[in-house]
């Protein structure tokens, strides 16, 4: 794969950026085994800083075991974890905030997160009243140190040249007055946008392919990995960067059981994440 056309200053720091995981654990096994193996060879360059772009949980089937990955990535002495809120993380803080609401959710990958942590899913239009069941089911299979993950989440990152959001920035506007709703959901007005920005910005939430967006003045990392079994990093550092992906065939991926099975089997197999 081609390295971006215009790279860019990192302040000296050796920098992965990894795209949206959607519940995909075992192709964010395989990219952190290639980030190992290339930070490895890279190893002048001082302790690797990880930045993901959000958007961990819902659509594939193993959204619980992908946060509990990042808990403990998180406590790496050698790496440095900064982890970015996407709008998946949102809706479901939002679902355990205001569960009734949470209709739409569930019909955009909600239903799949709540079957990793061991909770049939109720259906979108279910009454209040299941949807409230649900929520409390998830509080009660939920390790406290998910949720903390899920509550310290980032909304921007910024190292030299580079911004690392989740979806985008809305244009001419300063970064420090960037709006968290944009931040999470723009596409419209900044995919389209022709640039320059005061960063070259770093995103997920968008995808088109396999392959990343590489622009001048973006980078799009997103390469659908519940859909098309391709998970994506890029390695920044000052004066070079590459492309890094994990590959697993699709029906690998995003093999289809009924949800009420996922859960049961969960329950069965898993009784605690931290056991």
């Amino acid at each position: 794969m081609e390295p971006s056309p215009l790279p860019r200053r990192t302040e000296g720091r050796l920098v992965y950026a990894i795209g949206d995981v959607h519940g995909c654990y075992e192709l964010l096994c395989d990219l952190l085994a290639l980030v190992a193996r290339d930070s490895s060879a890279h190893a002048g360059r001082g302790r690797p800083l990880l930045i993901f772009l959000g958007d961990y949980v819902d659509r594939g089937l193993q959204s619980a075991k992908v946060v509990e990955a990042l808990v403990w990535l998180r406590r790496r002495p050698d790496l440095e974890v900064r982890l970015l809120k996407g709008n998946h993380e949102q809706a479901l803080l939002e679902f355990l905030e205001v569960p009734e609401r949470a209709g739409p959710w569930l019909g955009f990958g909600g239903a799949e997160t709540l079957a990793a942590y061991g909770v049939i899913p109720p259906r979108q239009d279910d009454a209040a009243a299941e949807l409230v069941r649900a929520r409390d089911e998830l509080m009660d299979s939920m390790p406290a140190a998910h949720l903390k993950l899920l509550q310290d989440l980032e909304l921007m990152v910024e190292v030299g040249d580079y911004l690392f959001v989740h979806a985008g920035v809305r244009p001419g506007v300063p970064r420090e007055r960037q709006s968290e709703r944009d931040l999470l959901w723009i596409r419209k007005g900044f995919l389209d946008a022709p640039g320059p920005f005061e960063k070259v910005i770093v995103h997920g939430h968008t995808w088109e392919g396999e392959a990343p967006q590489m622009l001048a003045h973006r980078v799009g990392l997103d390469t659908g990995a519940y859909a098309t079994g391709v998970l994506t990093a890029m390695r920044l550092c000052d004066g070079g960067c590459e492309v890094l992906q994990a590959r697993r065939p699709v029906e690998d991926v995003w093999a289809r059981r009924p949800l009420a099975e996922v859960a049961q089997s969960r329950v069965a197999r898993e009784p605690s994440l931290q056991s």
